[in-house]
């Protein structure tokens, strides 16, 4: 029964954040896609948006597949531990609650991915895991990485009109609508 809730937990959240993740980079289920989502993350700080945009939303579509899959474990479950950390971030103001727009929902898939990094993906998996010292590695490696993003964001001034930086031309006119870093 372990195993099967393990496969069944892997396959929500590694799922989830796969579509998460295509919704940034292609504009896939109903997402942003990449020019919008890179206008919303240049606006919090997280800049150049283009750059950030795509290592976020390649984070999440790699880390939901390897996580669903079991590969490489804790490869996965490591790379959503890091994009759910600078996610939160990002939501913080609005407090805990989603009814708000607040950080709860990357809150919970933080603790979801931190959890099968600790227990493993169980015995429904395909193929090896990471070695121990790669997994170190990798572990300490993302965590320095969403530390840096994560203070980048603390520390962002906010953009004036002046500072347009990489948002698409009608951002801030009358009539357009400010895209969601998500």
């Amino acid at each position: 029964m372990r195993n099967v809730a393990l496969l069944g937990t892997r396959l929500v959240l590694g799922g989830y954040l796969a579509v998460h993740g295509a919704q940034k980079l292609f504009g896939a289920f109903g997402g942003s896609g990449l020019e919008k989502t890179a206008a919303g993350f240049h606006r919090i700080g997280l800049r150049p948006g283009k750059h950030m945009a795509t290592a976020a939303g390649a984070t999440e579509l790699a880390g939901g597949v390897l996580t669903a899959a079991g590969i490489a474990d804790p490869a996965g479950p490591l790379a959503i531990m890091g994009a759910m950390t600078v996610a939160a971030t990002t939501h913080r103001a609005k407090g805990p609650l989603s009814s708000k727009g607040g950080f709860e929902l990357p809150l919970t898939n933080l603790a979801a991915a931190a959890t099968l990094a600790a227990v493993g993906p169980g015995k429904f998996r395909l193929g090896p895991a990471l070695p121990r010292p790669v997994a170190a590695v990798a572990l300490v490696g993302g965590a320095v990485l969403a530390a840096g993003l994560v203070a980048r964001m603390l520390t962002a001034k906010p953009e004036t009109p002046a500072d347009p930086g990489n948002q698409p031309e009608s951002a801030g006119q009358p009539g357009s609508a400010a895209p969601s870093a998500r």
